[in-house]
């Protein structure tokens, strides 16, 4: 199981790219922590989701 933004999800084994592409999450405002640390978008077709992993999306918000 991989923890997302507090919820447990079985996932293990998708890129970050493939968990995103079944969200309706937009990869141009958001952020991908694992493990404390953020994942550059360029790494998201390579990096693979592992068990115990500990995900968290940051959505930029724009306001005024």
């Amino acid at each position: 199981m991989v923890k997302i933004n507090g919820q447990l999800l079985e996932v293990e084994g998708l890129t970050i790219a493939q968990y995103l592409e079944s969200t309706s999450y937009k990869i141009n405002h958001i952020a991908i922590e694992r493990n404390g640390e953020i994942v550059p978008k360029g790494l998201y077709n390579q990096t693979i989701l592992k068990a115990d992993d500990v995900i968290e999306v940051v959505s930029f918000v724009g306001g005024g």
